[in-house]
């Protein structure tokens, strides 16, 4: 491998790996911070600056992640002819859906009558994947323009809803509108819908082709930087302007501090323009500053990047167990954590249970460590076992 893949593929990997340790930041204050299960952390009237930002900077996990999915589709195409990545594509993206909807909602509520779904990132990852197994035959051009159009436009969908709870009601709450979808005793809650996800995955793919081994790595560094920079400055304008691109139009608050948090308060069910503007313009800041460093520190957290699958498993694994041995200690039985029928906030049996945000810190950090080891195996693992098709898979 060259010296050029090598920082290519380690910058991504850092970011990957960022965004995933941020991403346990979340998980953890769901099931331990005691106002986790009283209020959301963005309730302007109830959170503190500290809780807010606990909150907000895990925005820019999954827009992050579900763009560097699409570059590392583009990446392993280019080891595959176009049918050979259409068909991976398509059989990875089916098995990501049926893993959410099976491991990962149990990992997530511990419900052996799965009576209640989410439509979560890994079903958005799988269901935009089998999406672009055909789209990746369009060409390149009409690729960029689908995914700037959608990412741009789709706030033009916002004002149509769908109230029934019928056949409608659920294609759509997959395509655009959060909802909570009753299907006899069984509970659907859409999340994260193909409309403007497709539209980034696909931007992540034509974002592969700066990456290709012929592209000089300067250029490349400067052209991400001056996307990230202008997505920034898109965004500090569109949102000022306060009419188009975010569902949360921000108001004047009693201190300059809240009105500073209305402002950055920004829709991610699903992801407003304004929300992707900042978290994608990041993204491409960072890569265009990391790709030269590599260090001790971005060595430790690529390990976390080039095996997200299996990262993501363990830690809601480790998170839910951890949690029904905290219920224990502090009073509550350890059957309280189990068998989850709706979403954490929703659940007034918490009431007093939990910790400070401090302690969730603590407990995020133990967390991240103890999955080091684990992941650090599993990347030698696949690293040496090249051979085995099905890893490409987890």
């Amino acid at each position: 491998m060259n010296t050029l893949t090598t920082k290519r593929i380690t910058s991504i990997d850092f970011l990957r790996g960022l965004i995933m340790i941020i991403m346990a930041l979340d998980h953890v204050r769901d099931y331990f911070h005691a106002d986790a299960f009283l209020y959301d952390p963005l309730d302007l009237s109830k959170t503190t600056v500290a809780l807010y930002f606990t909150r907000w900077i895990t925005h820019f996990c999954a827009p992050i992640f579900v763009l560097l999915a699409g570059t590392s589709a583009f990446l392993s195409g280019q080891r595959k002819t176009k049918k050979q990545l259409a068909f991976f594509l398509l059989t990875r993206g089916i098995w990501l859906m049926i893993l959410e909807e099976t491991v990962v909602n149990f990992e997530w509520f511990y419900n052996i009558h799965f009576n209640f779904f989410i439509l979560g990132v890994i079903w958005v990852l799988g269901l935009c994947m089998v999406c672009l197994a055909g789209l990746i035959f369009l060409p390149r051009n009409v690729l960029l323009i689908f995914g700037l159009v959608m990412v741009a436009g789709h706030n033009l969908l916002d004002k149509t809803l769908v109230t029934e709870n019928n056949a409608l009601g659920f294609f759509w709450g997959m395509l655009h509108q959060q909802k909570f979808y009753q299907m006899g005793h069984v509970s659907i809650a859409e999340f994260y819908h193909l409309i403007p996800w497709l539209g980034v995955m696909t931007l992540g793919y034509c974002l592969g082709g700066l990456y290709a081994k012929d592209f000089d790595p300067v250029r490349r560094r400067k052209i991400l930087l001056r996307i990230g920079i202008s997505s920034w400055i898109l965004f500090i304008i569109i949102r000022s302007i306060n009419v188009y691109g975010n569902l949360y139009p921000w108001t004047t608050q009693s201190s300059p501090l809240l009105t500073l948090l209305s402002f950055l308060k920004i829709h991610k069910y699903p992801p407003s323009l304004d929300y992707l503007l900042v978290t994608e313009g990041f993204a491409m800041i960072f890569l265009s500053a990391t790709e030269d460093i590599s260090n001790r520190f971005t060595k430790f957290i690529s390990v976390y990047g080039r095996v997200p699958m299996f990262y993501y498993l363990c830690h809601l694994l480790l998170i839910h167990l951890g949690a029904m041995l905290a219920a224990v200690l502090t009073g509550y039985h350890w059957y309280d954590m189990v068998s989850f029928d709706t979403w954490i906030t929703e659940l007034p049996r918490f009431k007093g249970y939990g910790f400070s945000l401090g302690a969730v810190y603590l407990i995020w950090i133990a967390l991240i460590l103890i999955l080091y080891p684990l992941c650090k195996k599993y990347d030698s693992y696949k690293s040496r076992h090249k051979e085995k098709w099905w890893l490409s898979y987890l």
